[in-house]
Protein backbone atom coordinates (compact mmCIF):
# COMPACT_ATOMS: atom_id res chain seq x y z
CA UNK A 1 0.00 0.00 0.00
CA UNK A 2 1.34 3.41 -0.97
CA UNK A 3 0.71 6.15 1.58
CA UNK A 4 -0.31 9.63 0.55
CA UNK A 5 2.43 11.66 2.21
CA UNK A 6 1.23 14.99 0.80
CA UNK A 7 -0.39 16.07 4.07
CA UNK A 8 2.86 15.48 5.95
CA UNK A 9 4.84 17.24 3.23
CA UNK A 10 2.52 20.25 3.44
CA UNK A 11 2.63 20.30 7.23
CA UNK A 12 6.43 20.25 7.26
CA UNK A 13 6.53 23.11 4.76
CA UNK A 14 3.99 25.14 6.77
CA UNK A 15 5.94 24.56 9.98
CA UNK A 16 9.16 25.71 8.33
CA UNK A 17 7.34 28.78 7.00
CA UNK A 18 6.01 29.52 10.47
CA UNK A 19 9.47 29.33 11.99
CA UNK A 20 10.88 31.70 9.38
CA UNK A 21 8.05 34.17 9.90
CA UNK A 22 8.32 34.02 13.70
CA UNK A 23 12.07 34.67 13.54
CA UNK A 24 11.34 37.95 11.74
CA UNK A 25 9.49 39.27 14.80
CA UNK A 26 9.58 37.12 17.93
CA UNK A 27 7.42 39.65 19.77
CA UNK A 28 4.42 38.91 17.51
CA UNK A 29 2.29 36.65 19.71
CA UNK A 30 -0.20 35.97 16.94
CA UNK A 31 2.54 34.53 14.73
CA UNK A 32 3.91 32.59 17.70
CA UNK A 33 0.49 31.11 18.42
CA UNK A 34 0.12 30.13 14.76
CA UNK A 35 3.55 28.49 14.89
CA UNK A 36 2.46 26.45 17.90
CA UNK A 37 -0.65 25.31 16.02
CA UNK A 38 1.50 24.30 13.07
CA UNK A 39 3.71 22.32 15.45
CA UNK A 40 0.63 20.57 16.84
CA UNK A 41 -0.69 19.35 13.51
CA UNK A 42 2.76 18.46 12.17
CA UNK A 43 3.45 16.44 15.32
CA UNK A 44 0.13 14.60 14.96
CA UNK A 45 0.71 13.85 11.28
CA UNK A 46 4.28 12.73 11.91
CA UNK A 47 3.48 9.98 14.35
CA UNK A 48 0.32 8.96 12.47
CA UNK A 49 2.24 8.60 9.20
CA UNK A 50 4.96 6.67 11.02
CA UNK A 51 2.33 4.29 12.38
CA UNK A 52 0.60 3.91 9.00
CA UNK A 53 3.89 3.19 7.28
CA UNK A 54 4.94 0.62 9.86
CA UNK A 55 1.53 -1.05 9.61
CA UNK A 56 1.69 -1.12 5.82
CA UNK A 57 5.14 -2.73 5.79
CA UNK A 58 4.69 -5.13 8.69
CA UNK A 59 3.77 -8.79 8.27
CA UNK A 60 1.58 -8.26 11.38
CA UNK A 61 -0.14 -4.84 11.08
CA UNK A 62 -2.32 -5.61 14.11
CA UNK A 63 0.80 -5.83 16.26
CA UNK A 64 1.91 -2.37 15.13
CA UNK A 65 -1.59 -1.03 15.76
CA UNK A 66 -1.48 -2.35 19.32
CA UNK A 67 1.91 -0.82 20.16
CA UNK A 68 2.13 1.76 22.91
CA UNK A 69 3.34 5.13 21.67
CA UNK A 70 6.85 4.69 23.07
CA UNK A 71 7.15 1.28 21.40
CA UNK A 72 5.97 2.79 18.11
CA UNK A 73 8.75 5.38 18.36
CA UNK A 74 11.31 2.74 19.29
CA UNK A 75 10.28 0.63 16.31
CA UNK A 76 10.51 3.61 13.98
CA UNK A 77 13.91 4.47 15.38
CA UNK A 78 15.16 0.89 15.00
CA UNK A 79 14.10 0.95 11.34
CA UNK A 80 15.98 4.19 10.72
CA UNK A 81 12.83 6.22 10.13
CA UNK A 82 13.44 8.60 13.01
CA UNK A 83 16.44 10.73 13.77
CA UNK A 84 15.90 10.61 17.52
CA UNK A 85 14.95 8.02 20.09
CA UNK A 86 12.14 7.78 22.62
CA UNK A 87 13.66 10.24 25.09
CA UNK A 88 13.52 13.04 22.48
CA UNK A 89 10.08 12.06 21.18
CA UNK A 90 8.83 11.94 24.75
CA UNK A 91 9.79 15.61 25.03
CA UNK A 92 7.85 16.39 21.83
CA UNK A 93 4.87 14.51 23.18
CA UNK A 94 5.01 16.49 26.42
CA UNK A 95 5.25 19.72 24.41
CA UNK A 96 2.14 18.73 22.45
CA UNK A 97 0.30 17.87 25.64
CA UNK A 98 1.16 21.22 27.20
CA UNK A 99 -0.07 23.19 24.21
CA UNK A 100 -3.40 21.41 24.09
CA UNK A 101 -4.31 21.55 27.77
CA UNK A 102 -3.27 24.94 28.96
CA UNK A 103 -2.16 28.28 27.67
CA UNK A 104 0.61 29.98 29.52
CA UNK A 105 3.15 32.50 28.20
CA UNK A 106 6.16 30.68 29.64
CA UNK A 107 4.96 27.32 28.28
CA UNK A 108 4.38 28.89 24.86
CA UNK A 109 7.94 30.23 24.84
CA UNK A 110 9.36 26.86 25.92
CA UNK A 111 7.46 25.08 23.16
CA UNK A 112 8.47 27.58 20.50
CA UNK A 113 12.11 27.21 21.48
CA UNK A 114 11.94 23.45 20.76
CA UNK A 115 9.99 23.63 17.50
CA UNK A 116 13.05 23.97 15.21
CA UNK A 117 14.44 20.70 16.58
CA UNK A 118 11.09 19.02 15.98
CA UNK A 119 11.00 20.40 12.43
CA UNK A 120 14.35 18.73 11.77
CA UNK A 121 12.90 15.46 13.09
CA UNK A 122 9.77 15.74 10.92
CA UNK A 123 11.88 16.55 7.84
CA UNK A 124 14.04 13.50 8.52
CA UNK A 125 10.99 11.25 8.87
CA UNK A 126 9.59 12.54 5.60
CA UNK A 127 12.96 12.04 3.86
CA UNK A 128 13.00 8.44 5.07
CA UNK A 129 9.39 7.68 4.15
CA UNK A 130 9.42 9.09 0.62
CA UNK A 131 11.85 6.60 -0.98
CA UNK A 132 10.48 3.64 1.01
CA UNK A 133 6.86 4.38 0.13
CA UNK A 134 6.71 2.41 -3.11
Amino acid sequence: MILDLSSLQNAVLRLDEGIQRYRQDISDTQIRDGLIQRFEFTYELSHKMLKRFLESTSPSPAEIDALAFQDLIRTGNEQGLLLSDWTVWKKYREMRSKTSHTYDESIALQVVAEIPAFLHEAQYLLQQLLPRNK
